[in-house]
């Protein structure tokens, strides 16, 4: 059964589902930060999962990808798998600007996590639904 790793449950706001990963936005407004966790039990390395499921991996983050560099007017998209902290496989994809507050660095660790106001999530909510496709369902509430 899928669970959330607790850390990325804190950090995060769920936002809803490809048919293989969930979608996350993390509770950090310096950046529209996103990330993306396959719905698979006890993985933390790519390679782990099925051949298919590397491929809808690869497909679900490139698509996002696109998409948020269209929505967001993105300079530079940063696309990584790391998981030093957080284990569970997950995929960062961050929209940089180069007015953003760490630009041209890495954003880890450069300023402290600034959290989403209710309206702002709501506000990137309703940007994501004129542009996800019916293969992704959203969370409600």
């Amino acid at each position: 059964m899928f669970a959330l790793d607790p850390r990325l449950q804190q950090d995060t706001l769920p936002i809803g589902d490809f048919p293989l990963c969930r979608l996350l936005l993390s509770n950090d407004s310096n950046y529209p930060w996103f990330i993306l966790v396959p719905r698979r039990d006890d993985i933390s390395e790519i390679f782990q999962l099925s051949v298919a499921d590397q491929q809808q991996l690869w497909q679900e983050t490139t698509s996002l990808a696109e998409l948020l560099k269209d929505s967001f007017d993105a300079d530079k998209l940063n696309v990584a798998a790391l998981g030093n902290v957080v284990s569970q496989l997950h995929m960062h994809v961050i929209v940089r600007k180069h007015e953003d507050a760490a630009w041209p660095a890495p954003i880890w660790g450069k300023h402290p996590a600034k959290p989403y106001s209710a309206e702002q999530v709501e506000a990137i909510r309703e940007r994501l639904r004129l542009v996800l496709t019916d293969d992704f369902k959203f969370e409600e509430g």
